[in-house]
């Protein structure tokens, strides 16, 4: 069972060599996009959720 642990760590430690991380700039560009993003995606839902706000006010 140890034998089994000390394997699985040492596996994880192999494949966290192998990762390639993003330089920072690439990091903060890839961030803006993403909340770029969802202050779009908000406004969207924003609108749609007044339009259909307005239109059931005026059938009920």
């Amino acid at each position: 069972m140890r034998e089994k642990i000390i394997n699985f760590f040492s596996d994880i430690y192999k494949e966290m060599q192998k990762v390639t991380w993003q330089k920072q700039d690439e990091l903060i560009e890839s961030t803006k996009v993403v909340l770029v993003a969802c202050l779009i995606f908000t406004v969207i839902i924003w609108v749609i959720d007044v339009i259909v706000t307005e239109i059931l006010k005026i059938i009920f």
